[in-house]
């Protein structure tokens, strides 16, 4: 598979005041707010640092990097980023979903924010604009959230017969209204009908699966929430045991044994909010490094699930993916 390229801008080397000049002489510390969990999203994790090293930032030499995970609790997520912000971090750095980067955002408006986001940042106020973010946040949007109708009419597409596809979706995420909206839209253009199932918490997961056989859905696309991510294995495997065909946003979930995914390199976004992060550090302003977003999303399929499913990929379909796992 090709390395996916990212947009990013080359902005000027104005100084951003991190922190109080007699403090120079201490290691900065980012502080990492992540919407998950470590385990889930250890790879980010690893992608983040590889994009600090890049930069010219090693952790444990020229910064520090304290970790606050949500566990998809985003309830959670205004008191994290404010105990970060009484630590006096140099930099936060919120991952995972718009709620965490919102949470970061109302906790200050000096401290510089970089954040991982699926979402349109304009829409949620986040930034002024992609190109010219403005103020003290920055970051990268890989546009997840904007795929879901694209999702279902790949899952159609290779299964064309299947009348009722489910969609799996945390209530509580800020785009599940948005993102069900599109969804509808798209299996009304198809005439399929939609079943949505609801999921804010790991016991609500298995229940929501429940649900969808329940209703009827032959198949079912899982949105993209970091409550998912990191538990993407128990998602797997109950739509492995449920028989649904299912369409994901990120890679991990189909080398776990997924069927396919449709998405950006997710991992590449985190190595690029590490390099924003280290050119933060270095004197940089957010308000001057425009929004990365990517260029090409890539399909993977897992022809070993397919088989397990009973189903078989059609060749035009398996011709247009960027990664096929026998």
């Amino acid at each position: 598979m090709n390395r996916r390229a990212f947009i990013a801008g080359v902005s000027g080397a104005a100084v951003w005041p991190l922190v109080a000049r007699g403090q120079q002489s201490a290691m900065p510390v980012i502080g990492f707010l992540g919407a998950g969990s470590i385990s889930g999203y250890a790879s980010y994790v690893d992608a983040f640092r590889r994009g600090l090293t890049a930069a010219g930032s090693v952790e444990g030499h020229d910064v520090a990097v304290e970790f606050r995970w949500l566990d998809g609790q985003y309830d959670r997520a205004p008191a994290l980023a404010a105990e970060l912000i009484d630590k006096h971090v140099a930099i936060i750095v919120a991952t995972g979903g718009t709620a965490v980067a919102l949470a970061a955002k109302t906790a200050t408006t000096t401290t510089p924010i970089v954040f991982v986001i699926g979402a349109d940042p304009v829409k949620f106020d986040l930034v002024a604009s992609l190109s010219r973010p403005g103020g003290n946040v920055t970051g990268v949007s890989f546009l997840i959230n904007l795929l879901t109708a694209k999702q279902l009419e790949a899952l159609h597409e290779v299964i064309p017969r299947t009348a009722d596809i489910g969609f799996l979706v945390n209530p509580v995420n800020p785009n599940a209204d948005p993102d069900t909206r599109e969804v509808r839209f798209a299996a009304a253009r198809l005439a399929r009908k939609l079943i949505v199932a609801d999921a804010s918490s790991v016991p609500e997961i298995d229940i929501a699966f429940a649900n969808l056989v329940k209703h009827g859905a032959n198949a079912v696309v899982i949105g993209a929430d970091a409550l998912f991510v990191s538990n993407q294995d128990q998602i797997v495997k109950l739509a492995m045991r449920h028989t649904l065909p299912s369409i994901y946003n990120a890679r991990g979930y189909v080398i776990g044994g997924g069927l396919m995914s449709y998405g950006p390199d997710q991992a590449e976004a985190y190595r690029q909010a590490g390099v924003y992060a280290s050119r933060i550090l270095k004197g940089e302003k957010p308000a001057n490094l425009p929004v990365v977003q990517p260029t090409k999303f890539e399909l993977v399929i897992n022809l070993k699930t397919a088989k397990a499913l009973g189903l078989t990929i059609p060749e035009s379909f398996l011709l247009r993916a960027d990664e096929v796992i026998e």
